[in-house]
């Protein structure tokens, strides 16, 4: 048994993992993660989160010995999961070699299907997008859809070359039940029905050898906020995404909580009212989704698209953007006086596929509710701008074989407190 297979503590570190590229790369991410394993897996972490780093910085981060991190740095970059940077030269002693993550060690696909367009997004090791396809589309059908997504497949991997072999995985994000609402949408059941006698995820896993990996669209969007966004600063928050149907996630001691059903922060059904008997209370999808902006848009013979572009913000559209985030903020603050009621959180985030500019003044609105609300006996929110934007899905997707395959924690994501 070599040192880097004894039984040292590392200590974990937060966050994720990239990689770098030579030749194919060792079978990893095993039911059983041995030891060894483990500790490459840290280093790899360590590195992410830090940034390139000399083999004494690595050993001090992780707990390891120093004759330990040699052979763990030794295999990586044989591996091709680690390159070397040009030594840096300081006052005393030798110079030291810092090591940083080779982006080309390991690629991951994220694909999103939502209900009005369709992402792809190839993402390197270090969780750099390297390309981007984007499908947009009334409704999707899957009869067009499907074949799309396996044309842009194939050109994406055909693209790799011969670093196709690195591709370690495909997450997959899409609502539950991508036909529902279709009430909302303005469909017949026909249409929307088709997509329940679908399996997603082996229709996409028939395009691919690489595996793939399912996710809810927005627990896939609050897993990109969690890695790479401003999950890295939040221990435990409620993740609001406000999209053509708004949805949530929900993060509980730097993990993504999934709950029974998979569906914890499943935001749009809130109710945004006592009941009294006397009909079903509105629910907050009907407040705070784009889909009404889209509504408003086409009642006043505007271009509905533009609830996701700069145009929302520029006239003629504004005023009507205007009056739906007057509206979709009170329906927020409800929602965050809610969350905050039964989790005791510390942040809520909010996202959504919209111009920055918009989700700013939609915060604001959205504080400015907050404050009329009586928070007697509770602990205020902070509420604060998630930090990916219309990529949040799609991101979310590709960074789950990435940790899957070479983050300590496999079951997403432990971070330190």
């Amino acid at each position: 048994m070599s040192l880097a297979d004894t039984p040292e503590s590392p200590t974990l570190l937060q966050g994720g993992g990239p990689l770098g590229a030579p030749p194919v790369l060792r079978p990893r991410g095993s039911n059983h993660v041995g030891m060894r394993q483990f500790n490459e897996r840290v280093v790899l972490q360590a590195i992410r989160l830090n940034g390139s780093l000399p083999k004494a910085e690595l050993a001090r981060l992780t707990g390891l010995t120093a004759q330990t991190i040699g052979l763990i740095t030794s295999r990586l970059e044989e591996d091709g999961l680690l390159i070397r940077h040009e030594p840096v030269r300081g006052r005393i002693g030798q110079p030291s070699v810092p090591m940083a993550l080779n982006p080309d060690g390991a690629f991951s696909l994220g694909i999103k299907i939502g209900r009005r367009s369709a992402d792809l997004l190839l993402v390197d090791f270090t969780g750099a997008v390297r390309r981007r396809e984007v499908m947009p589309y009334a409704f999707p059908d899957a009869s067009t859809l499907l074949p799309a997504i396996r044309n842009h497949m194939a050109a994406i991997q055909d693209g790799l070359g011969a670093l196709a072999l690195r591709l370690v995985g495909v997450g997959l994000a899409a609502p539950f039940n991508l036909g529902g609402w279709h009430k909302m949408l303005g469909l017949p059941p026909t249409v929307s029905d088709e997509w329940n006698h679908i399996d997603l995820c082996a229709q996409v896993q028939s395009f691919t050898d690489a595996p793939v990996r399912f996710a809810k669209d927005t627990s896939a969007a609050c897993v990109a906020e969690l890695v790479a966004g401003r999950g890295r600063d939040l221990k435990s928050f409620l993740y609001l995404f406000v999209d053509t149907f708004v949805g949530g996630g929900l993060v509980i001691n730097s993990h993504l909580h999934n709950g029974v059903h998979g569906n914890a922060g499943a935001v749009a059904s809130l109710p945004l009212q006592v009941s009294t008997g006397k009909g079903v209370p509105e629910q907050l999808i009907a407040h705070a989704s784009l889909w009404e902006l889209e509504q408003s848009f086409k009642e006043h013979g505007l271009d509905p698209t533009a609830a996701y572009d700069a145009r929302a913000m520029q006239a003629p559209y504004e005023v009507h953007t205007s009056g739906w985030i007057a509206s979709a903020a009170l329906a927020l603050a409800q929602c965050v006086v809610s969350g905050t009621a039964f989790l005791d959180i510390d942040a809520v985030v909010i996202d959504g596929s919209f111009t920055r500019a918009m989700l700013t003044r939609l915060i604001d609105h959205t504080e400015a509710a907050l404050a009329t609300y009586d928070w007697e006996g509770l602990w205020p929110a902070t509420v604060v701008a998630g930090s990916i934007g219309s990529d949040a899905r799609a991101l979310g997707g590709a960074l789950l074989p990435l940790h899957e395959n070479f983050a300590p924690d496999r079951d997403i994501f432990l971070k330190a407190s």
